[in-house]
């Protein structure tokens, strides 16, 4: 029963991987595959363990209990991300991230290379890599014809806003559910990955700078950028990015789970723009009169209305599906095969990270979860944060930021994998290295 259990994960782990080929949804192979898993489970009446992480052992449980456990558990990372993504829409809502266009007072290629990476980095640590790829490949389209340049500025920023939310517990999904399993602490994260982060970050643009592709003025004229659509886009993208901020220090302080402190911070947000929407002002619809926010009337309800709901569900289905094979004391078992077989955990974690750029990392990380069983805070969890975070990188259909900057400016995959995959990966490995060092460094002093 067992082998049928490993066929039906894989046959919906290669179906997610070929999303783009089979023209379906990942969300519909992932809760497909949850769903199967557990019923095999049930009516095979299949023993069902929790992992004792002290004793390193196996514990019998009842599968009520076990799939409760689980969903509570993933409830929590999606409660979490429905209030991140609800703050980031109303900020939008304001055409908030229209302020971010201020910053932008160059026409030379190479400081605007830099100024779009280190925005990539900054901002993918506060609203998460996937939005800031959004935010930034949009300005990008408003300051650069020229569709051959704006590739590579697109390339370089997936790499700056992978590097980016690694070092963040909200800055990429891996990092956030390795927080709220509390694997890694908000401090000690950003103590651990920040300067391996840096590297992969810096290094690739280093290199990028000198291209010819990065030499020169661009055409446009950045001055005559249009002004934010609302006069309080400004105040809104502060508060909101603020408010995002303000999670990890609640956590801290009151020990609750992340999600609590995200839904008070989605509070107070919604209460400011609850009174400035109450204040008359309107944003003119590009696309058309339909979809106007009038009809809405609360920029709260707008703002639900648009979030990604069909990556919530493909989070669900891919973590309960992992959660199946972790109680069946799988990933337990692949484990200890593992680290028999290479018994140095940072060739394996590294390989976590390569395994990113081709599979995606959120079922990566969620089985690494299952797997071993050291304590939070240990060096290896922070690792799995980089590696999983930034080894993305490497392909372009290997990471989220990848995946939409993929679709915003029709890159192609061979082209990605000529042009920038391998500075991506010089900045991987350069990153892994700084982390190793300041590893041993630390353990040996």
């Amino acid at each position: 029963m067992e082998t049928i259990i490993i066929i039906v994960f894989l046959a919906g782990y290669l179906a997610i991987t070929l999303e783009h080929n089979l023209k379906i949804d990942k969300l519909i192979p992932a809760l497909a595959m949850m769903a199967i898993l557990w019923a095999i489970i049930a009516l095979a009446h299949m023993d069902v363990f929790e992992v004792n992480a002290q004793l390193r052992e196996l514990e019998p449980s009842h599968i009520d209990e076990m799939l409760l456990h689980h969903l509570g558990k993933t409830a929590e990372i999606l409660v979490f991300l429905l209030g991140a993504m609800t703050i980031v829409e109303i900020i939008d809502y304001f055409d908030g991230f229209a302020t971010i266009k201020g910053f932008i007072r160059t026409r030379s290629k190479r400081r605007l290379l830099w100024l779009f990476s280190i925005l990539a980095f900054i901002l993918s640590a506060i609203i998460d890599n996937l939005t800031a790829t959004i935010v930034l490949i949009t300005i990008l389209q408003k300051v650069i014809n020229n569709r051959d340049t704006r590739l590579w500025f697109a390339g370089m920023i997936i790499i700056a806003a992978n590097a980016g939310g690694a070092w963040s517990p909200i800055g990429d999904v891996t990092t956030t559910m390795l927080w709220i399993a509390n694997k890694v602490s908000a401090l000690q994260l950003i103590e651990h990955v920040l300067l391996p982060s840096i590297v992969c970050m810096v290094i690739p643009v280093l290199v990028a700078s000198r291209f010819k592709a990065f030499s020169g003025n661009i055409d446009s004229d950045v001055s005559s950028l249009e002004e934010p659509k609302s006069k309080y886009g400004s105040t809104m993208l502060y508060l909101g990015l603020g408010a995002i901020v303000f999670v990890p220090f609640f956590k801290t302080v009151t020990h609750l789970p992340p999600y609590v402190g995200m839904m008070l911070s989605l509070a107070l947000v919604a209460t400011f723009a609850e009174i400035y929407s109450n204040s008359k002002f309107s944003i003119s619809n590009v696309e058309g009169e339909g979809d106007d926010t009038t009809g809405h009337h609360s920029p709260v309800h707008h703002s639900l209305s648009k979030i990604e709901l069909p990556s919530i569900l493909f989070f669900l289905g891919i973590l309960l599906a992992v959660a199946a094979l972790e109680s069946l004391g799988m990933l337990f078992h692949y484990a200890e095969s593992l680290n028999a077989a290479i018994p140095n955990t940072d060739i394996v974690v590294m390989l976590f990270g390569v395994g990113s750029a081709v599979i995606d990392n959120v079922p990566l990380v969620a089985a690494s979860m299952g797997m071993f069983p050291q304590a939070m805070d240990d060096p290896l969890w922070h690792f799995i944060a980089y590696s999983a975070g930034t080894g993305g990188s490497m392909l372009i259909i290997g990471s989220a930021a990848g995946v939409v900057a993929m679709g915003m400016e029709k890159i192609d995959f061979f082209w990605y994998l000529k042009k920038i995959a391998w500075l991506a990966a010089i900045g991987f490995i350069a990153g892994a290295g700084c982390f190793i060092l300041m590893r041993d460094l630390v353990l040996n002093a």
